[in-house]
């Protein structure tokens, strides 16, 4: 007997740029919990979980682990892109980009409006590779949804398809015999093995930050062992061959479908023959990885390159290290030019997005600077607030060459430039970061995996001896018992429970 429930959903959206997003990573916690609660008091054989944006997928993911019967994922979909009056394709990053523009001057009030009306054309989840697009897709490589999960277009005759046959492959499998049955308990194929495949397709595409967030949460929630520090070791092993917006704005999700999809991106990075990347593991379909992509082929070069011909011969991710990150922090190498991978700036500090977002729009950010903004990390914020309005401002403004930004929070999929995240411990747990001050002199070396800043040891020691993190005023008594369980960004933000 089917039944049907429902979990909270976020919208980025609409929560983006005011206090709104600091409930955002958290709905991820209640989306996990909800799912757990409802499946096991009514002690429910399978599930079917239908997500689309980046919070809901990974709560899904979460809550169904703890469960652990046999799940299968089909998303909605991904939306189709959109087009400006003279035919340039634009998304969801162009935009905010646009606002920047618009305060800059270089844009009009109409030609603004136009963005704003053409840049989401339909239903589904945002056209680019940004987080809930990176998640949907990273759940083929998990081996927990079907062919086409990530880049199938929403409201379309062949997402509808793939529903109906996620749909009637999970009915198999509850029906099935006890044996059947406990082989395709979702612990047994997300599994140690799926967790690197999923950064080794990760890597290839460069997907959103957040992916890094969310996967360590996900292992952990498997029973995983898997590190931060994991990460730069698949990196140097899995060629980038897949650039999508906001990395490259004219390439978007309906366009990796069209080149081949998920499996061609598999199938090419495991000429690669890298150690990370096991095709022997079972999918919900009953096949191994291998078996799924063994007849896929690139449809289209210029969208998904060859391991021949790769964007770059390590990973579109990375963890950086160093005395301004000893638990680290992330980066989205894909979307960084190459004049930016290595970069030295004076440290310009926001205690807050609000204060970086007013800070830059008064022209107190110049190039050559570091953006610092701190206290948005997971206990700080508290919430880890998404923040695609400081990122985009400084590509609008024109400074999206020229400027790096930091953070002990995170950023929007759609984010792209020198924006280094995740910058772990935080400010409010008495992190480096919160210890700068403006005209500290910042290193970034992504090559490297190096993120530090140019003071003694003594003068670091001196001013921890001085420091007393900040601590925001809360009237919500959900983000006062977040605050009071998270973990930082290099654990996941995941809660403690024990």
């Amino acid at each position: 007997m089917p039944f049907e429930f429902n979990t909270i959903g976020v919208d980025d959206g609409i929560a983006m740029g005011h206090d709104g997003m600091l409930f955002s990573l958290p709905s991820r916690e209640i989306i996990a919990n909800s799912i757990e609660t409802v499946m096991n008091a009514h002690k429910l054989d399978a599930m079917i979980a239908i997500p689309n944006c980046d919070k809901i997928v990974p709560g899904m993911i979460m809550g169904a682990l703890r469960v652990n019967v046999p799940t299968i994922f089909v998303s909605g979909g991904a939306m189709k892109k959109g087009y400006k009056k003279d035919g340039t394709p634009i998304d969801l990053a162009t935009a905010f980009e646009a606002v920047g523009k618009f305060e800059k001057g270089d844009i009009s009030e109409n030609e603004l409006y136009d963005i704003e009306c053409s840049s989401c054309p339909s239903g589904g989840s945002c056209s680019g590779m940004f987080t809930a697009n990176s998640m949907n897709t990273l759940s083929e490589a998990l081996g927990i949804a079907l062919p086409g999960n990530g880049t199938i277009l929403a409201l379309t005759p062949e997402r509808e398809k793939l529903l109906r046959t996620a749909a009637k492959r999970i009915c198999e499998i509850a029906k099935s015999s006890q044996e059947t049955y406990n082989k395709f308990r979702i612990k047994n194929i997300l599994n140690e093995k799926a967790i690197k495949n999923a950064f080794v397709v990760d890597m290839a595409i460069g997907g959103s930050s957040n992916t890094v967030l969310h996967m360590l949460a996900i292992a952990r929630e498997a029973g995983v062992d898997f590190n931060l520090s994991n990460i730069n070791e698949i990196s140097k092993s899995i060629s980038h061959i897949a650039k999508i917006s906001p990395s490259l704005s004219t390439v978007h999700m309906e366009d990796i479908n069209r080149a081949g999809g998920v499996s061609a991106v598999i199938k090419e990075i495991s000429k690669r023959g890298s150690k990370f990347l096991d095709l022997s593991n079972l999918t919900i379909t009953g096949e191994t990885l291998e078996e799924r992509v063994a007849n896929a082929t690139i449809k289209d070069t210029n969208i998904i390159h060859t391991i021949e011909n790769p964007y770059s011969k390590v990973g579109g991710l990375a963890i950086l290290y160093g005395n301004l990150a000893e638990e680290g922090a992330v980066v989205k190498t894909a979307g960084i030019s190459p004049d930016m991978r290595k970069f030295k700036g004076k440290a310009i500090c926001f205690d807050g997005q609000a204060e970086a977002i007013e800070g830059i729009k008064s022209g107190k950010v110049k190039a050559g600077d570091v953006v610092v903004i701190r206290y948005e990390g997971p206990r700080g914020g508290p919430g880890m607030q998404e923040m695609l309005s400081p990122t985009s401002l400084n590509m609008g403004m024109g400074l999206g060459e020229s400027v790096a930004l930091i953070t002990d929070g995170r950023f929007s999929g759609a984010t792209r430039g020198a924006s280094i995240g995740h910058v772990s411990p935080e400010a409010a747990e008495g992190g480096m970061i919160g210890l700068l001050q403006d005209g500290d002199e910042i290193y970034i070396d992504v090559d490297t995996y190096e993120i530090s800043v140019n003071l003694s040891d003594e003068e670091i020691a001196t001013r921890k001896a001085n420091f007393t993190p900040k601590v925001k005023e809360l009237s919500s008594r959900w983000l006062k018992q977040y605050r009071a369980l998270v973990t930082n960004a290099s654990s996941g933000a995941a809660l403690k429970a024990d």
